[in-house]
């Protein structure tokens, strides 16, 4: 069973993102979007209500940086 993850766990879901979505540029995702695919993953316990831009700017920065490192 995965750890259970809230919107402040922005590293981990950062990870995530990369995992799941290997193929997408992160700076190219709307945070409407973005919130839907964080809530949508798996172990993902935070309340949706709960997110902010700030945090969504957060995350998609994680996200990036992940996304880069893969790229090589």
């Amino acid at each position: 069973m995965p750890r259970e993850i809230t919107w402040t766990d922005v590293e981990e879901i950062g990870i995530q993102l990369q995992e799941k979505y290997p193929d997408i540029e992160p700076y190219t995702v709307r945070f409407t979007d973005l919130h839907k695919y964080v809530t949508g993953l798996e172990g993902f316990t935070g309340d949706p209500a709960k997110s902010n831009e700030g945090l969504l700017e957060a995350i998609q920065t994680a996200w990036n940086e992940e996304y880069e490192d893969a790229k090589g």
